[in-house]
């Protein structure tokens, strides 16, 4: 099974994936998907996702394939800061000021690179453009090597509820593997100063199939986290693409855990989390009981964006900031990827947005599909039919077919009104998925995304 499903594939942040963006998609076409929001019958009340992405790190974890920019010199947040601040000018142009926004996520890159001050003013920014919803998630990414317990209770201050604490792993021969040295007592102490400042929510990643990570390394590291017992925990498979991002370049392949154990670290991560109380949202995802996440799914509206999981499945997402990628209705867009290009564009007053895609009818169908199947773990034919105006069985019957080798595997079961995922397919969503993805089906191109192991 392992030989046969080891594939690559997409994460399924969204659909169409990001890979299907195009150049025609730029300022003038967001502009018009802005426009057409402001203009909507109860648009001003829909709410907002708002995610910025702060690029600069002090120094490089091998394993990274975000977009970032390492740098010691801390006076380079200025000049981004500024940018920042035309950027929200642009949208409020847009859609005016004061349009409610319920979710924000400040990631990297390094959030915490930016002094409190930093951070502060561009709090302020969005809080003079946006009105921050009563009971929202705003949350942001922390380095455990850049923050101590007096920066925790600034973060709190400024009105932060949710972390989200970079652990990836916690074996010291693991962690110098990949240039990212943290103890675990360092990440403890800032956790329990976390819940004495009364944060909502703390969530911890981890990564599995890192160089010199073995099963009984992994177990030591998922029985240290289940001792802080965060509310989240996202559990990423390593994807090692060292064509595509230079750090990883510096990985010795031969120190990675073999496909085996990769699936074998993920079923114990699964069993572990379990036994402890967690619910598995799916994929990379766990919560605990009472966290929104794991409500969410068993409300059936859980949705996953561009970062993941989400609990707002009809929330626009504005994305700010370099390489920055947002949804606005049936749109999708992304920014700039380089420092240069993003302030280009904004010195213009132009949005920085060099490329995205606007949605078909098939591509809002199969996303529907195709998020179903990520989320709920199942499609239900006559809910589809109704949404969307089809006969599923009809429109879908090749990819049906195609279901079949894995139905014969144990991960789907074929039933009279909609296919579901078995517990043993959850370890491979994503295969699942893939059989809906038109695009993907079309060319077979799927070298560009990371193992689906």
């Amino acid at each position: 099974m392992l030989s046969r499903l080891d594939v690559s594939g997409p994460r399924y942040t969204s659909y169409p994936t990001a890979d299907r963006f195009v150049e025609a998609f730029g300022p003038d076409q967001y502009a018009t998907a802005l426009s057409q929001r402001a203009s909507a019958v109860g648009g001003a009340v829909m709410p907002l996702s708002v995610y910025v992405h702060i690029p600069f790190c002090e120094s490089v974890c091998y394993y990274c394939a975000c977009n970032k920019v390492i740098t010691k010199h801390h006076e380079r947040a200025a000049e981004y800061l500024d940018a920042l601040q035309r950027e929200i000018d642009l949208h409020v142009s847009a859609l005016g000021r004061g349009q409610s926004l319920s979710q924000l996520h400040f990631g990297g890159g390094s959030p915490t690179f930016l002094t409190d001050d930093e951070l502060e003013r561009v709090l302020g920014m969005l809080q003079s453009a946006f009105r921050f919803a009563p009971g929202g998630e705003y949350s942001i990414e922390i380095d455990p090597r850049t923050i101590d317990v007096e920066r925790l209770k600034r973060l709190a201050a400024m009105g932060f509820n949710r972390l989200s604490f970079g652990v990836q792993d916690f074996d010291p021969h693991v962690q110098q593997a990949v240039h990212r040295v943290q103890p675990y007592d360092q990440v403890a102490g800032l956790m329990a100063a976390a819940r004495a400042e009364g944060f909502d929510s703390i969530n911890t990643d981890l990564i599995y199939g890192l160089p010199r990570q073995t099963l009984a390394s992994f177990r030591r590291t998922l029985e240290q986290v289940i001792s802080l017992r965060p509310e989240r925990v996202a559990l990423y498979a390593y994807a090692h693409l060292p064509q595509r991002f230079k750090p990883q370049r510096r990985i010795d392949a031969a120190l990675l855990p073999a496909p085996t154990d990769k699936i074998g670290m993920l079923a114990m991560a699964i069993e572990v989390f379990r036994d402890a109380g967690y619910e598995y949202i799916g994929m990379d995802h766990f919560a605990l009981p009472t966290d929104s996440l794991a409500v969410a799914k068993r409300q059936g509206l859980l949705h996953r964006n561009f970062q993941g999981y989400s609990t707002y499945p009809d929330s626009d997402l504005i994305g700010l900031g370099v390489s920055a990628i947002g949804r606005v209705g049936a749109h999708y867009s992304q920014n700039a990827k380089t420092l240069e290009e993003y302030y280009d564009a904004l010195s213009r007053s132009e949005f920085p947005i060099v490329r995205g895609l606007t949605l078909s009818h098939d591509d809002i169908l199969r996303r529907a599909v195709i998020m179903a199947i990520m989320c709920q773990g199942r499609v239900d034919f006559e809910s589809i039919d109704l949404a969307y105006l089809i006969d599923f069985k009809q429109y879908f019957a090749s990819e049906l077919r195609q279901l079949e080798p894995l139905v014969e595997l144990g991960l789907v079961q074929m039933e009279s009104d909609g296919v579901r995922v078995t517990p043993l397919g959850w370890y491979f969503v994503r295969a699942i998925a893939m059989v809906f993805d038109r695009h993907l089906q079309a060319d077979k191109t799927v070298e560009r995304f990371s193992r689906i192991i």
